[in-house]
């Protein structure tokens, strides 16, 4: 019997998705659980796999379409064989083989030169096992913006895995060499689809900026002994392998700071007139992603020692920038922080997170002439600002815990002392 396959519900109130790409063609035996496809919400780009075992019938619903929980995408004839045999549980909860099947008659649909459509004809001719190469998130977007079929390129990375540079460099090596053409004949516009992450980062900022009435203040600071710190820590055998940056530092200062300043990370309940203050730090950490920018947050920042938020930093960062991040991770956070200075930015005016009353950001740590001492020097010198929500947040309070930071940075020892 042919079993359609609904786009489950994700969780976390998302109503839709945009399919990604399929990982399987038509005329293909699949197995239970198997990964058939990726799916992209506004949070996440998530892997979904078949609860069903049998053979692709038909596939509903093209890539690059966005669809409503509960559209069937897929359709698949179900193997007598496979059906006779245990059955696991399936991954997604509420799909699976029926306990009781309707047929016992496999039934393969064949696909031959008549039928076969042209994406699956050239799948065929390339990989014929019809096995998914093994590919991060971020190569498989690439991949698909640049119409390359992952099964040609060689990976590098772990296991073999196709990385996103190995696309580019394989895109990078084919692309014939062509002269420049006249400007005319370049396109003068470029329109893109608003979806996925971009659409939900619209809709987040326009909220956040016309309810949340913002307030930006700004300090720059001397951070040469904090510098001088993280060199030392750097030596550290707890610290091998770790992602020592001034932002580990400056999150665990501005999680100590949130203590005597708790109206920071605090929420305006509007439908019950209440200002909601967080007793735990749920730390938001902006990060720049092939899909756009998310804010995935460490739960209970509070209670980690440095070592321990320097892991979750680098694990939750690289988590998100391979498209990795689920639902859960980018919901719930209470107070963010930005790091514009990766990028050479001395500062900026970042926006609130919606639902938090406060994020700051980290300008880019560099070597400045400074009064030190009485004396002009060469001192490493950054700029940090802090928006906040002057519903919940007072003008004192922002600028209260704003210097408490920045004198943490400044004197790390001062830092140490609250740990």
């Amino acid at each position: 019997m042919a079993q359609e396959f609904r786009l489950p519900d994700l969780g976390e109130g998302l109503t839709e998705a945009e399919l990604v790409s399929w990982a399987v063609a038509v005329g293909q035996t699949i197995e239970l659980n198997q990964v058939i496809g990726e799916v992209e919400t506004a949070k996440a780009l998530v892997e979904l796999p078949s609860p069903y075992p049998g053979v692709v019938e038909e596939l509903l619903v093209a890539p690059g379409a966005t669809v409503p929980v509960g559209t069937p995408i897929i359709r698949i004839a179900t193997d007598a064989a496979i059906e006779e045999a245990p059955v696991r549980t399936p991954v997604l909860v509420g799909y699976g083989p029926e306990a009781a099947a309707e047929s016992k008659r496999a039934r393969r649909r064949s696909v031959g030169p008549e039928t076969a459509r042209p994406e699956t004809a050239r799948a065929e001719a390339v990989r014929p096992d019809r096995r998914r190469p093994d590919a991060s998130p971020a190569a498989r977007l690439t991949a698909r913006e640049r119409g390359i079929d992952l099964a040609v390129v060689a990976g590098t990375g772990p296991s073999g895995a196709v990385t996103r540079n190995d696309v580019e460099s394989y895109a990078g090596s084919t692309e014939p060499a062509v002269s420049p053409e006249p400007s005319e004949s370049l396109p003068r516009e470029t329109r893109t689809p608003i979806r996925g992450v971009r659409k939900q980062t619209a809709v987040a900022m326009v909220r956040s900026a016309f309810t949340a009435p913002h307030v930006t203040e700004f300090v720059t600071v001397d951070v040469t002994r904090s510098v001088e710190l993280l060199e030392r820590l750097r030596d550290l055998p707890e610290f091998e392998g770790l992602s020592v940056t001034p932002l580990s530092l400056v999150a665990k200062a501005m999680i100590v700071a949130l203590r005597a300043n708790p109206s920071l990370n605090a929420s305006w309940d509007e439908e019950n007139q209440e200002i909601v203050t967080k007793h735990y730090v749920n730390l938001g950490i902006a990060a720049a992603t092939p899909r756009g920018l998310v804010v995935p947050n460490i739960k209970e920042a509070q209670s980690l020692s440095l070592v321990e938020l320097c892991r979750a930093i680098t694990e939750l960062t690289a988590t998100a920038r391979s498209g990795k991040a689920d639902p859960a991770q980018l919901t719930g956070g209470t107070v963010s922080i930005t790091n514009v200075g990766v990028f050479g930015v001395d500062a900026g005016t970042p926006i609130l997170n919606p639902g938090e009353a406060a994020i700051l950001c980290l300008g880019s740590v560099g070597k400045r002439p400074w009064v030190h001492e009485d004396e002009l020097a060469v001192r490493w010198v950054t700029t940090l600002s802090v928006s906040f929500d002057h519903r919940v947040v007072d003008g004192e309070q922002g600028s209260r815990f704003l210097s408490s930071v920045a004198a943490m940075l400044h004197d790390p020892a001062s830092l140490l002392a609250h740990l």
